[in-house]
């Protein structure tokens, strides 16, 4: 990995095969009932999620209709069965950033979310903070002998690692969580402009937090991720870490996707 975290390369025995079955699983999965399922489970789990954040703060939860939308979803092609599913997901994520984008600083506060090369520096936080939960996802699904690339709500594209994306669904409200608290020490004089170069013709100023401060969130983020979380482990013990949790779950999929279990429902985590 990179001094911040970000997996570069895996080592492996030269007899280190027990990926197979669960690769074969996974790719089986594509064509059987199992598909359906785990792809709402997805959008499920992060509905979930938000509505946490959202409850936490005195917020208007998402609406339990929107559960019976998804669920009655039947799945004729991938293609249009992904399509209905972002569908749901992008409305109600609409409606949960329109609501906690208040809970920031109205000096640096943007107008709406921005994920791709965003040019106020809130949302390049947020960007920051779910690049660095990525990472973990990917380690995770390579510790599962899971293909991050073969994923289930997001399709097959060259170069994106579809299940990471998949799973970062799933603590996106994490990030969240802890951004909104991270940034109630955040002034306006934190933040530097950058000159970058956007495409071969264009280039733009980008809002960032400044070097010292960037190094300040991303200790205090990786210090969340093995901060404790009241859900019991696979094995023993009523609590774990963050990143054990993020760890555990790629496992259970895996098992579900070997028939070593008859479910997979994602473990959501109450906010502190």
């Amino acid at each position: 990995m990179t001094g911040r975290g970000a997996p570069v390369a895996v080592l492996r025995t030269l007899n280190d095969d027990s990926h197979v079955e669960t690769r074969i699983s996974q790719y089986k999965s594509l064509e059987n009932d199992k598909f359906e399922g785990i792809a709402k489970n997805f959008v499920i789990g992060k509905i979930n999620g938000q509505n946490q954040v959202l409850k936490k703060y005195g917020l208007e939860p998402i609406d339990d209709s929107v559960f019976e939308r998804i669920n009655e979803t039947e799945c004729s092609n991938h293609l249009t069965f992904r399509r209905k599913l972002t569908g749901f997901e992008g409305k109600s994520t609409n409606q949960y950033y329109e609501q906690i984008f208040q809970l920031f600083d109205k000096k640096y506060r943007p107008n709406g979310r921005r994920s791709f090369k965003a040019y106020d520096g809130l949302n390049n936080i947020l960007n920051l903070g779910y690049r660095v939960a990525s990472w973990k996802v990917h380690i995770a699904l390579l510790k599962a002998k899971l293909e991050p690339y073969l994923g289930y709500l997001h399709g097959l594209q060259f170069g994106k690692p579809s299940l990471v994306c998949d799973f970062l669904e799933l603590y996106r409200y994490l990030i969240d969580n802890f951004i909104i608290d991270y940034t109630t020490k955040v002034k306006k004089s934190d933040f530097i402009i950058r000159d970058e170069v956007y495409s071969p013709n264009r280039r733009g100023k980008r809002q960032y937090l400044d070097d010292e401060m960037t190094n300040d969130f991303l200790n205090g983020l990786n210090s969340f991720f093995t901060s404790k979380v009241n859900i019991p482990r696979i094995r023993y013990g009523e609590s774990q870490e963050v990143e054990t949790l993020i760890s555990e779950e790629a496992l259970l999929l895996a098992k579900y996707l070997r028939n070593e279990n008859t479910s997979w429902v994602p473990r959501i985590v109450s906010v502190p």
